[in-house]
């Protein structure tokens, strides 16, 4: 079982697959991750993937000085376009976590990783859990009104809960730290408490340098 017609099975899943590192992006399972590729060795990395039957590229981040995370998402290029300056706009559709035991530099100048999918075989289908959704929109609209972001937010009501967490883990302006925190958690409905409680440090965050900014610091006379 998969997640729509043109996904993958679980066997079909290779042991092998290209690595984009890019530290601060989020690919989850369901989520849609637009990518301007231009640097030579990624466009490569994409052309090579394109002639593959899984068409997967595994999103991974940088952790620091440390190489790289052993957790990533499996993306399967869903849409291909080519710019009259030399860039590739692409798509990724997410498939799967994995977990990577060992890369190797291949001579285009990419990596590529040996990975294992095992861990997280429940990605390929959807998660239906209930999550709190009522405390995950109050706080969502906290936080859009002290980041000043406008939303439409008859949409996000309508959105279904996977949707709704998956894409407001993607899209919101977290660290590295936090984004490898959501992509590793267990299902929707601690990937949903996570989501949620980093909302709340960042209001929180935001309200105290608001406090701050208020209070002005005497001159002194020296």
């Amino acid at each position: 079982m998969s997640r729509g017609p043109f996904e993958p099975l679980f066997d079909e899943l290779p042991h092998s697959i290209a690595l984009f590192p890019l530290s601060g992006a989020l690919l989850l399972p369901g989520g849609r991750l637009p990518l301007n590729i231009f640097e030579p060795r990624y466009l490569a990395m994409v052309q090579d993937a394109m002639a593959t039957p899984h068409r997967l590229i595994g999103m991974i981040q940088p952790k620091g000085n440390d190489g790289y995370y052993e957790i990533g998402c499996a993306g399967r290029i869903a849409e291909y376009s080519e710019s009259d300056d030399g860039r590739l706009l692409i798509s990724l559709a997410g498939v799967s976590r994995f977990t990577c035991h060992s890369t190797t530099l291949q001579e285009a100048g990419y990596l590529t990783g040996d990975v294992d999918f095992s861990q997280f075989r429940q990605d390929l289908i959807p998660d239906n859990k209930v999550v709190d959704r009522d405390k995950l929109i109050a706080i969502l609209k906290r936080y859009f009104d002290v980041k000043g972001f406008s939303a439409d937010w008859s949409h996000i009501e309508e959105c279904e809960d996977e949707r709704l967490v998956t894409t407001l883990s993607m899209i919101c302006p977290f660290g590295s730290t936090e984004k490898q925190a959501l992509l590793e958690a267990p299902d929707l409905v601690q990937r949903a408490q996570l989501l949620i409680a980093m909302l709340e440090m960042s209001v929180l965050s935001q309200s105290h340098d608001d406090d701050d900014s208020d209070v002005s610091t005497p001159n002194r006379a020296h």
